[in-house]
């Protein structure tokens, strides 16, 4: 019989344990630049230590729509299962988490509070994108889609993407070794994306540009480019509650703000190990 990891005890704090951050010496614009290593390590969700940290990492991943669902009952059920999917952390595991990975069963859960209205959320999404509507014909048809919710503040290396789906994939044979239910037909990843829009601040005092004939996308996780490669379907879709979120707010100084949107990308099962594969060797070709 298969035994979860317990990433703790097996010592892993693994993966690319190190990123190197530059930090300008005394607050200016020049270029020099102390190189600062970060060590980053994983843990296992911890009901008593990481229920403010993945409410968190949940809110931003589901934007502007997360006001539509209660946050503190969808964290409380992705920490009902700590020996499936990983946290992020670089100050010890008594500290929020810079990023998660978990996986959830729609099928198992469908009754869930809350995570029923997300499934609806998603069913609905889903049929405002033709490219989307194998996903809401397969949660309408309730099958055992492993729902991924991938999320890590926005300045963290895409180094750390590669082992937690690594290690994912590991838990989840282990899991159906020993009979729980993590045996899905396809895995669904959540996620979002961004495009760039001209800011209205301003206007006056600048020179107007032409609008760009087609806005490009913009992914806030390099690796769901890779994901989308191996997927059966994948596509955007808009927030609900997009007119609450002005592109100003998020512009950070810069000329142009961002539109985010939301992103589906559906793979089936047997092809998941597959595409993580080919997400370690985009982003970490040297390894």
């Amino acid at each position: 019989m298969g035994q979860k990891r317990s990433r703790e005890q097996d010592g892993l704090s693994g993966g690319p344990d190190k990123a190197a951050d530059k930090m300008d010496e005394d607050g200016s614009d020049e270029s020099d630049f102390d190189m600062v290593d970060v060590d980053f390590e994983w843990f296992n969700f911890d009901p008593e230590i990481d229920f403010h940290g993945v409410k968190s990492l949940l809110r931003q991943l589901f934007d502007v729509d997360a006001n539509l669902f209660t946050m503190s009952f969808l964290a409380d059920l992705v920490l009902s299962q700590p020996t499936i999917g990983s946290t992020v952390k670089i100050d010890g595991k008594n500290t929020d988490a810079y990023a998660m990975l978990s996986i959830l069963n729609t099928a198992v859960h469908k009754d869930a509070e809350t995570f029923k209205e997300v499934l609806q959320y998603l069913v609905q999404k889903a049929g405002t994108n033709a490219a989307l509507a194998p996903v809401a014909e397969l949660i309408n048809a309730n099958k055992h889609i492993g729902l991924i919710f991938s999320e890590r503040f926005i300045n963290m290396p895409s180094d750390i993407a590669p082992p937690m789906y690594s290690m994912l994939i590991d838990e989840i044979e282990a899991a159906v070794e020993d009979k729980e239910p993590y045996e899905f037909s396809h895995y669904l990843i959540l996620s979002r994306t961004y495009t760039e829009v001209e800011s209205t601040l301003d206007v006056e005092d600048r020179k107007k540009k032409k609008a760009k004939e087609e806005a490009s996308t913009f992914y806030f996780h390099p690796e769901d480019e890779v994901l989308q490669k191996h997927a059966t379907a994948f596509g955007g879709f808009a927030y609900t509650k997009e007119g609450d979120a002005v592109a100003d707010s998020k512009r950070a100084f810069q000329e142009m703000g961002i539109k985010a949107q939301g992103h589906m990308i559906l793979i089936e099962a047997p092809k998941f190990q597959e595409a993580i594969k080919a997400v370690k060797e985009y982003i970490n070709p040297d390894q």
